[in-house]
């Protein structure tokens, strides 16, 4: 498969000016002057460099790995149809879906342990779980 550049920077500023910073477990702050989170915000909700990003948001960037794609789909919070479709834009198969090889954390999910900042949790990934230890 061979990446769809145009498509794939389109994705992700849609997706990234869909995500409020509350839906990330982020503090809105006092001044934005964008709709949506900052790309310096989603680029480290991905574990990434903000050039990198601002680089395939303008459909300038290098083909992204599996693993990149995989950590982007989890920064943006994409449902499995969404991630499905940002690989397909990255030029890679989709995972493979099902309850044995399964490693997808729903949004709601992640939504619920961005809110958890003073419990310390962790997801299971086997089960799709979330473990949290109160003290």
């Amino acid at each position: 498969m061979n990446i769809d550049r145009t498509g794939l920077a389109a994705f992700l500023r849609h997706r990234r000016e869909a995500l409020q910073p509350e839906d990330v477990g982020l503090p809105r702050g006092q001044r934005r002057r964008t709709d949506g989170l900052r790309r310096e915000e989603v680029a480290a909700l991905c574990h990434m460099s903000t050039d990198y990003y601002a680089r395939l948001e303008r459909g300038q960037g290098p083909q992204p790995s599996e693993q990149m794609t995989a950590a982007i789909a989890q920064g943006l919070h994409l449902g499995l149809a969404e991630r499905d479709h940002l690989f397909r834009l990255a030029g890679h198969v989709p995972p493979e879906r099902g309850p044995s090889g399964e490693q997808h954390i729903t949004p709601g999910l992640l939504r619920i342990l961005d809110r958890l900042d003073d419990t310390p949790a962790e997801i299971d990934r086997k089960s799709t779980r979330l473990n949290s230890s109160h003290r």
